[in-house]
This record gives structure tokens, C-alpha cells and sequence, in this order.
């Protein structure tokens, strides 16, 4: 297991990442990713683009991040998208307040969900101290602190605005015009990958908390009373869950067991989240994640977003600390209902019937020639008005008159000019609005597990090695080619072309002929390039067929194979079907000097 200062010094030197913006003394929250990381980072995406998008049949948007005002007073970000923030009366550092709590105090991981004022007072009782200064802190405020990042649309003052702090609310804004493009029917789930900008208090452990980042999110729309998940297809995958039960429970403990069985007793209430969890447990074994070091939590009342009904976490083991990488969240109609509230537009599908039926519909028809010369411009707003009040309360109108609101402002009606009657109307459906359920993904967190949890070391031809264990799928480059001395014009002509050959077939590759073929594999090694092909004199000699070793990283084992071989055999190993052991069965092996511990 790598010490986390080991893993940022590995990240810094091998290019994975690293802080951004050093010739200007760097940005505190703010990554690059280097040629590695950002190879590494893309195929993740890669990954659950093609987990999420493509064999869950769903559609792909990319949508701006900068939205107006507006879409975050309807989403409630403006209000309730807060962390808790105490500053250092000393030096006047401001620290993330649950943080603290978390790293001080035995047995509170989730500090947040214990509200302003016990945080306060945990501060208080524990004589917690500023990171930065030493001062105490002990009576100093605590104050929720939005995470919002405000910019302007437009010249001068312009239009307010703000970067999105995750990629939902641009499928949410665009539901009117996506449910046209699935016809407007549910089930339908749009998906987006993207960047998300949340201006933490105090970033920190690496790419693990920072200001800019990148999310995967699927929304995924269903009609509640009618749609139900594909059950079967999870029924039996394995997880570790960590329920809230057990969490307030004094000898709490994980629960391990399939989807199916959780489902059924009642752990997980969400069948369409319990769908998504055992989805994504197959997804995280895919892509390499240590499931030893994996489990799924579910949040606790006092942490759940405002907008969820129930939530769960994936969570990773990393350096002792479990973190947050991915989120499950029934979010029920709270979106769709508060843009269609906020907007002039309609955020609801038609559920048409299997046979049309006939209703009672109180309706209004009010006498404009009357309304109009008693309320002015106000006319139009109170006959919607009554409208609604029929639609709500027919017995308003029992009386001589009756009386609305119209943006604060009572206005009184003759119930004979709001001409009130009940008719019988003839209905082949409903507008409904549809629920949401959202998996949401850490893309810059994913990798961070991925690093650590493929961080090995072992011993190689009597020397200490570090390595990526990195899943094939996920390797930067697949496959690096050496000739094994970079002076020798005909071995470097057939690395040259083999390096080619592969490339045409679709391989990574990257051609290495400096330094010695030792330092040449450690790099390598650390990178996480699963195979290395290297052209040496033996292969060239004779008249039989041109031949190289091929090594495989986590084993550091070689074996000897015809060049004509080479593109074939990497693409089935690439593609899971074989298996680096099997060709071992048909090639000859290459000695060398391995031992693992």
C-alpha cells in the first residue's frame, strides 16, 4: 500500500498529476493532469461512457458549465449548497469546521451530518486548535459557507451566473427538449461527463478534494408508479454494504450480500438504486478498483443532499480513509417540479391511458367584459387564478362570491361572472412529472483509487520495483517497445517497425531507447504499461522467423514470440479474451531473475 506522499511523489515525477499554475506560485484546488494522467483519466471515461451510456442504451449531452441565476435558485443550490467554515481569529485561515472534527476526534466520520452547533461544541470540548497557526479555536463562529462559484454572462454587470457545481442541472434544464428526442417515453436516462466547480473552504489530500473536477452522471427518468429496473441482471452480484442501521449501531458492522437479498430484506428501499449499485459494483471490478478496500454506504438523514429521498456512497479505501467516489441518490420529482416551477416551460411527460375516461372537471369561463374594466391589467392573472381555486377547492364557489391571491393581492369575484360549472370531459392521459435517479461518479477520484489501489512492490533481478498494477483497460499505453540497445541500426529498423504494426492495429504504444533496458522496464513499470515487447539480437539471429520477448508487467515475467504474432496476441489480451498465462502454454519462456513479496 502506497503512503499518500509517496503516491503524490510518483503522480508528480511520472506525469500523472500535479498542482496547477507553479510558475505563478500554484492554485490551491486546482490539478493538471499530465500525459499519463490525463491518458489514464480518459480511459476511465472511456469506461463508463461505455458501461453507462452505451450498454445501458441511454443519450449523451454535453451542456454549458456556466448557467444564469436562475437555474440555482430553482435547483436550491443558492440556499442550501453549504459547507461549514470556521476562521482562525489569529491569522484569519479559513478551515473546512467538520474536517477538523473528523481528524480530531476518534469515531466521527461524517462530522457534516452533525449540524452547526454540535460541531461548535465539539470544537469547544476538544480545545481544537488552527492547522495553520496553532491558535485556539475554541469559541470562534461556524458559519455555513456556499460553494458557488459567481461569474457574470455579458459585458459590464451583465447577467449574474455561476459555474454548475455538478453536471445534473444541465440535463435537468434541457428535460423539455430531451423527452421530445425519447419520443416522451419513460423510462429514458441521459448521461453527461464533464467538469463541475465547487469553491471548497480548504482542498486538500490531492486531486481528492478540489475546486475543479470532473463528474460522470447518468439521470435516469422513470414514471414511479409504472417503471421498474431490470432486477435480474443484478440480482446476484455480491456487495458490501455499510447501512445506516449499522452506522448508529454501538457494534455496527458491514452487511455483505448479493442485491437480490438486500432488496428483499428491506437494506436497500430503492429498487431502482439497489439496479445502479450492483451495476456499478461490476463496473468497479472492471476498471481495477481493490474490492477488499470497496463498500457501498448509506448516507445518514443529517448528510442527504436536499433534494434526496434516500442516497448511498461507493466508497474507496485510500492510505486508511474511506472517500466518497461515486453517489446513488433517489431524487424523486424535486428537480423537474422546481424548474418547471421557476421556467416558463412544461417539465412533465403525457402518460397516455389504456383507455380513455370520462371525469367530473370543474372549470371556469369568467366574463372578461366585467373583469376587465374592475382589475385592469390584473384580469388575465385572476382568472387563471379562479381557474386554479376550481381545480383545487369547487366548493370556493359555492357562495354569492368568491376570493383569490394574485401575487399578494386579494381580489374578490361575483361567483356569476366567474361563471363556475362541472362538466363531464373525456381524458386519454395525464401529465405527470417523472422521478429521478442518479448515479453520479468522481472521474479525478476513480483515478486517485486506481493509483493507490495498484500501487505494488515486489523484488526483480535483485532489486527493489514499484509498479502500477493498472487493469489493461486502464493502462496510459498498452504496450512499450525497446530495442534493447539504441545503437544498433537493425534492431532499432525492427522496434521501429513493430511500434508501427501495433499502432495500425489500434495498440497504444511508446517507443523507448533510452538508458538501460533495466530503467527502461521500471519506468514502464511505474506507469503501469502492462506488456513491454523488446527486439534483441537472439531474435534476429538464424533464419527462421524474427522473434521478441514479450513481458508481462505484474509478474515481470517474458516469453519468445514471432513478430508476426506479436499485434494479434496484445489485441486478445487487451480484449479479455486470453489470458498472458495461456500464451505462456504455447511460447517458450525467457529466463530471468524474478521474486515477489
Amino acid at each position: 500500500m502506497a503512503e499518500q506522499n509517496e503516491l503524490m511523489e510518483l503522480a508528480k515525477r511520472r506525469g500523472f498529476f500535479f498542482g496547477s499554475n507553479g510558475a505563478y506560485g500554484g492554485t490551491a484546488g486546482f490539478y493538471t493532469f499530465g500525459p499519463e494522467g490525463a491518458s489514464l483519466k480518459h480511459n476511465v471515461e472511456s469506461a463508463w461512457r461505455d458501461q453507462f451510456t452505451v450498454r445501458l442504451g441511454n443519450d449523451e449531452i454535453e451542456a454549458p458549465t456556466i448557467m444564469p441565476e436562475a437555474v440555482f435558485e430553482a435547483s436550491g443550490h443558492l440556499d442550501g449548497f453549504d459547507d461549514m467554515l470556521v476562521e482562525c481569529a489569529e491569522c484569519g485561515e479559513s478551515h473546512r469546521a467538520d474536517h477538523l472534527i473528523e481528524d480530531a476526534v476518534e469515531g466521527i466520520e461524517d462530522a457534516e451530518a452533525l449540524g452547526v452547533d454540535r460541531v461548535e461544541e465539539l470544537i469547544r470540548e476538544h480545545d481544537l486548535a488552527c492547522p495553520t497557526c496553532g491558535a485556539d479555536l475554541a469559541g470562534e463562529p461556524v458559519e455555513d459557507f456556499n460553494l458557488m462559484f459567481e461569474t457574470s454572462i455579458g459585458p459590464g454587470s451583465g447577467q449574474p451566473g455561476y459555474m454548475r457545481p455538478e453536471t445534473a442541472q444541465g440535463i435537468f434544464v434541457e428535460f423539455p427538449r430531451l423527452k421530445e428526442y425519447a419520443r416522451g417515453q419513460l423510462p429514458f436516462g441521459v448521461t453527461q461527463i464533464g467538469p463541475a466547480y465547487r469553491n471548497e473552504i480548504s482542498p486538500r489530500r490531492g486531486i481528492i478534494r478540489v475546486r475543479e473536477f470532473t463528474q460522470a452522471e447518468l439521470e435516469q427518468f422513470i414514471d414511479p408508479e409504472e417503471d421498474e429496473p431490470p432486477l435480474g441482471e443484478v440480482d446476484d452480484v455480491e456487495v458490501t454494504l455499510y447501512p445506516a442501521t449499522e452506522q448508529n449501531a454501538d457494534d455496527g458492522d458491514y452487511v455483505d450480500t448479493t442485491i437480490g437479498e438486500a432488496v428483499e430484506e428491506g437494506i436497500i428501499g430503492s429498487p431502482w438504486v439497489a439496479y445502479y449499485l450492483g451495476i456499478a459494483q461490476e463496473w468497479y471490478e472492471r476498471v481495477g478498483v481493490d474490492m477488499d478496500r470497496f463498500r457501498f454506504r448509506q448516507h445518514l438523514s443529517g448528510e442527504r443532499a436536499h433534494y434526496a429521498a434516500d442516497c448511498w456512497d461507493a466508497e474507496s479505501e485510500i492510505s486508511g480513509n474511506w472517500i466518497e467516489i461515486a453517489g446513488f441518490a433517489y431524487r424523486g420529482d424535486y428537480d423537474l417540479t422546481k424548474h418547471g416551477e421557476y421556467s416558463e416551460d412544461r417539465f412533465t411527460v403525457f402518460k397516455r391511458y389504456d383507455e380513455p375516461i370520462t371525469v367530473e372537471k370543474a372549470v371556469v369561463d369568467p366574463d372578461m367584459s366585467a373583469l376587465g374594466p374592475e382589475f385592469g391589467g390584473a384580469a388575465a392573472d385572476v382568472a387563471e387564478a379562479l381557474q386554479e381555486l376550481a381545480d383545487e377547492d369547487p366548493e370556493a364557489f359555492e357562495g354569492d362570491e368568491v376570493t383569490v391571491d394574485v401575487d399578494g393581492k386579494s381580489y374578490t369575484v361575483d361567483t356569476e361572472v366567474a361563471n363556475f360549472s362541472v362538466e363531464e370531459q373525456t381524458e386519454s392521459g395525464e401529465h405527470i412529472t417523472p422521478h429521478v435517479v442518479e448515479p453520479s461518479f468522481g472521474v479525478g477520484r476513480t483515478v486517485y483509487t486506481l493509483l493507490e489501489h495498484g500501487y505494488s512492490e515486489d523484488e526483480v533481478d535483485g532489486e527493489t520495483r514499484s509498479y502500477l498494477s493498472l487493469a489493461p483497460e486502464m493502462a496510459p499505453t498498452n504496450v512499450a517497445v525497446f530495442p534493447l540497445v539504441s545503437n544498433d541500426s537493425e534492431l532499432v529498423e525492427v522496434a521501429t517497425e513493430v511500434s508501427g504494426s501495433l499502432r495500425e492495429a489500434g495498440i497504444s504504444v511508446t517507443y523507448d531507447d533510452s538508458g538501460s533496458i533495466g530503467r527502461r522496464y521500471r519506468r514502464q513499470d511505474e506507469v503501469g504499461t502492462p506488456f513491454c515487447v523488446t527486439v534483441d539480437h537472439e531474435g534476429l539471429e538464424g533464419d527462421g522467423k524474427q522473434t521478441v520477448t514479450l513481458r508481462e508487467r505484474d509478474s515481470a515475467t517474458q516469453i519468445r514470440l514471432p513478430v508476426d504474432d506479436v499485434a494479434g496476441e496484445l489485441e486478445a489480451m487487451l480484449a479479455g479474451d486470453r489470458s498472458f498465462d495461456e500464451l505462456g502454454d504455447r511460447y517458450d519462456d525467457v529466463a530471468t531473475d524474478v521474486t515477489t513479496t
